[in-house]
């Protein structure tokens, strides 16, 4: 059975878009600990991402990088981190969190919630990012 990520990749389940490659696709986490909380995966539905091929989780890296760079561009943040837990959802993924304390780095931490017209203006802006970096 799919999981939640593979039916946002195939368009089954809407997302706040940021970013999208032939591999890899960034969104806008629907729980985030911090504005601009963005998960990225591989299009590979992979459960454990210590499984996924070298370059795929190389190129995923890189990837989140580019996000994490877009990120801090548009969010007011001290930094962006990037966490991997991976027991959330049976699909590897890298939190890209832009946070100004550290508290805001743990996913047991309380959740935001923005209007869906804030997590459209946060996607768009950093989707523009992501294209120009």
């Amino acid at each position: 059975m799919p999981t939640i990520f593979t039916k946002i990749i195939n368009g089954e389940i809407p997302c706040h878009k940021v970013a999208e490659t032939d591999e890899h696709l960034a969104f806008l986490d629907i729980n985030p600990v911090a504005k601009g909380h963005v998960l990225c995966i591989p299009k590979q539905e992979t459960d454990y991402i210590l499984d996924l091929p070298d370059d795929l989780l190389a190129s995923l890296f890189v990837f989140a990088k580019k996000v994490g760079r877009a990120a801090e561009s548009v969010v007011d943040c001290q930094r962006v981190g990037l966490l991997v837990v991976g027991t959330e959802v049976p699909h590897a993924h890298i939190h890209v969190v832009p946070f100004t304390s550290e508290k805001q780095m743990h996913l047991g931490a309380p959740k935001l919630e923005f209007s869906p017209e804030e997590m459209r203006e946060t996607a768009a802006k950093m989707a523009a990012a992501y294209r120009k970096a």
